[in-house]
Protein backbone atom coordinates (compact mmCIF):
# COMPACT_ATOMS: atom_id res chain seq x y z
CA UNK A 1 0.00 0.00 0.00
CA UNK A 2 1.41 3.87 -1.26
CA UNK A 3 1.09 6.29 1.64
CA UNK A 4 -0.68 9.48 0.97
CA UNK A 5 1.30 11.42 3.12
CA UNK A 6 0.51 14.21 5.10
CA UNK A 7 -2.62 16.63 4.31
CA UNK A 8 -1.44 20.29 3.95
CA UNK A 9 -2.92 21.35 7.07
CA UNK A 10 -0.97 19.25 8.99
CA UNK A 11 1.76 20.58 6.86
CA UNK A 12 1.37 23.75 8.21
CA UNK A 13 1.70 22.77 11.47
CA UNK A 14 4.59 20.65 11.54
CA UNK A 15 6.11 23.92 9.81
CA UNK A 16 5.49 26.12 12.31
CA UNK A 17 7.18 23.42 15.17
CA UNK A 18 9.79 22.96 13.27
CA UNK A 19 10.44 26.41 12.64
CA UNK A 20 9.81 27.27 16.42
CA UNK A 21 12.29 24.26 17.63
CA UNK A 22 14.89 25.68 15.08
CA UNK A 23 14.47 29.26 16.80
CA UNK A 24 14.79 27.87 20.52
CA UNK A 25 17.45 26.17 19.36
CA UNK A 26 19.45 29.04 18.21
CA UNK A 27 18.76 31.30 21.15
CA UNK A 28 20.50 28.03 23.37
CA UNK A 29 23.26 27.90 21.18
CA UNK A 30 23.94 31.57 21.34
CA UNK A 31 23.29 31.43 25.09
CA UNK A 32 26.02 28.63 25.33
CA UNK A 33 28.67 30.15 22.92
CA UNK A 34 28.22 33.13 25.61
CA UNK A 35 28.73 31.07 28.53
CA UNK A 36 31.39 29.05 26.98
CA UNK A 37 34.88 29.13 24.83
CA UNK A 38 33.78 28.24 21.30
CA UNK A 39 36.83 26.04 20.83
CA UNK A 40 38.12 23.19 22.85
CA UNK A 41 35.83 20.40 24.86
CA UNK A 42 33.50 23.08 26.41
CA UNK A 43 32.67 24.09 22.69
CA UNK A 44 31.06 20.62 22.21
CA UNK A 45 27.40 21.52 23.15
CA UNK A 46 27.08 24.45 21.41
CA UNK A 47 28.80 22.83 17.93
CA UNK A 48 26.19 20.02 18.54
CA UNK A 49 22.73 22.46 18.93
CA UNK A 50 24.46 23.49 15.61
CA UNK A 51 24.30 20.49 13.64
CA UNK A 52 20.82 20.08 14.90
CA UNK A 53 19.93 23.32 13.57
CA UNK A 54 21.47 22.54 10.29
CA UNK A 55 19.99 18.50 10.39
CA UNK A 56 16.43 20.57 11.36
CA UNK A 57 17.09 23.35 8.30
CA UNK A 58 17.60 20.32 5.83
CA UNK A 59 14.21 18.62 7.00
CA UNK A 60 12.05 21.41 6.37
CA UNK A 61 13.98 22.07 3.03
CA UNK A 62 13.16 18.63 1.74
CA UNK A 63 9.36 18.57 3.76
CA UNK A 64 9.04 22.05 1.40
CA UNK A 65 9.90 20.09 -1.76
CA UNK A 66 7.59 17.36 -0.24
CA UNK A 67 4.80 19.82 0.04
CA UNK A 68 4.85 21.48 -3.25
CA UNK A 69 4.59 17.73 -5.07
CA UNK A 70 1.73 16.34 -2.57
CA UNK A 71 -0.34 20.35 -2.68
CA UNK A 72 0.46 22.39 -5.38
CA UNK A 73 -2.38 24.27 -5.49
CA UNK A 74 -2.34 25.26 -1.70
CA UNK A 75 1.29 25.29 -1.32
CA UNK A 76 3.68 28.42 -0.27
CA UNK A 77 7.27 28.83 0.75
CA UNK A 78 6.01 29.79 3.85
CA UNK A 79 4.85 26.45 5.05
CA UNK A 80 8.06 25.66 6.25
CA UNK A 81 9.51 28.80 6.83
CA UNK A 82 6.50 31.10 8.32
CA UNK A 83 6.82 34.49 9.42
CA UNK A 84 7.84 34.88 12.85
CA UNK A 85 4.57 35.66 13.93
CA UNK A 86 3.18 31.85 12.80
CA UNK A 87 6.45 30.01 14.40
CA UNK A 88 5.22 27.85 17.42
CA UNK A 89 6.35 28.56 21.16
CA UNK A 90 8.53 26.52 22.99
CA UNK A 91 7.51 26.47 26.55
CA UNK A 92 9.84 26.07 29.29
CA UNK A 93 9.15 25.92 32.89
CA UNK A 94 10.03 28.89 35.18
CA UNK A 95 12.47 27.13 37.44
CA UNK A 96 14.06 23.71 36.42
CA UNK A 97 12.09 21.17 37.06
CA UNK A 98 8.89 22.71 37.47
CA UNK A 99 5.28 22.07 35.62
CA UNK A 100 4.11 25.11 36.51
CA UNK A 101 4.75 29.00 36.24
CA UNK A 102 5.70 28.14 32.46
CA UNK A 103 7.11 30.71 30.36
CA UNK A 104 7.23 31.08 26.55
CA UNK A 105 10.80 31.61 24.82
CA UNK A 106 11.56 32.17 20.78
Amino acid sequence: MTKRGLPHPEHLRLGQVLSGVRNHLLHEQVGLENAYPRTGPRAFPAKQLEVAIDALDAARRELENVVFEEHPEVAETYDYFPYEEHRAQVVVPEKPGANADSRRLG
